[in-house]
């Protein structure tokens, strides 16, 4: 007989766990359990209770810049892109577009490094060459260089690449709902939460009263011993959206239709980047 309790106990577990897993995103978090109504809800509470994200972190988060809160953290490194494929909205004419940014932060020296790889109608015209540009913070003192090649120290393109982070190209979400799941990602303890379309701040992508997100899928996954963001993953179809970053002339930017994907991740919390005088400068 209490061989059949414990057997029936432990299936009640397992109907728990797997009604966890097949929450997805989009879905809303009033599909939570928020009573016990039968012994089959107690085991799926118990399951969302002991995989629940430390508190201040429960419930809801905020991130409208997804490198929000970084410069307290002493060194890292994070990866953002941004590509589009697709074409001009109401023609047949393709519009590919591609950006990758890398930046390295050094605390202790207030050092600080951007790469930014670009091309494709994010520059105004998908006829220009590919770009890369690097800025260098080291302390007081910048440095640009452009294709490889150093172009000095201390002037406003230098200053502007320097400090340029993800959170002014993909933003981030205004709000995001846990889903009480957790993982380890890029060697963080994470969480994941959900969100929807109108949860969006998306500074590189300008949206109109004809623009349409038709299909969406995201993650989102924070790290909250950092309070930080660890992955934010983004596929999207999109009708009538303006790509505005980097554009020669954002006001007459053509809208496009297509597939945007986006992608942030930060690693190496702790490392030292070994940050240095660009060669040449």
């Amino acid at each position: 007989m209490r061989r059949m309790i414990v057997c029936l106990f432990m299936l009640i577990l397992l109907a728990g766990s797997l009604a966890g897993c097949n929450r997805g995103t989009g879905q809303d978090v009033s599909d939570l359990p928020t009573r016990v109504t039968s012994l089959d809800a107690l085991a799926t509470s118990q399951v969302l209770t002991q995989n629940a994200p430390p508190e201040g972190f429960r419930e809801t988060v905020a991130y409208p810049q997804v490198d929000a809160n970084l410069a307290s953290l002493p060194n890292w490194h994070y990866t953002m892109t941004l590509q589009f494929e697709g074409v001009y909205a109401g023609t047949p004419r393709e519009a590919v577009a591609s950006t990758r940014l890398d930046v390295w932060f050094n605390q202790l020296d207030t050092a600080r490094r951007v790469v930014l790889n670009a091309s494709g109608i994010l520059l105004g015209s998908e006829a220009e060459a590919p770009i890369q540009r690097e800025g260098v913070r080291l302390g007081p003192d910048v440095y640009y260089v452009i294709d490889s090649v150093c172009q000095g120290e201390g002037s406003p393109d230098a200053e502007l690449l320097a400090n340029l982070r993800a959170g002014e190209i993909i933003g981030g979400l205004t709000q995001a709902s846990s889903t009480s799941e957790r993982a380890t990602i890029n060697g963080e303890q994470v969480w994941r939460y959900e969100f929807a379309p109108e949860d969006f701040n998306i500074p590189a992508l300008a949206f109109s009263e004809n623009s349409q997100i038709t299909n969406l899928s995201g993650e989102f996954w924070v790290a909250p011993v950092h309070g930080a963001v660890v992955r934010f993953w983004v596929t999207m179809d999109v009708e009538n959206v303006v790509i505005t970053f980097l554009s020669d002339d954002p006001d007459s930017a053509l809208p496009v239709s297509g597939q945007v994907v986006l992608r942030y991740d930060l690693f190496e919390i702790g490392v030292n980047p070994n940050i240095t005088q660009p060669f040449g400068c």
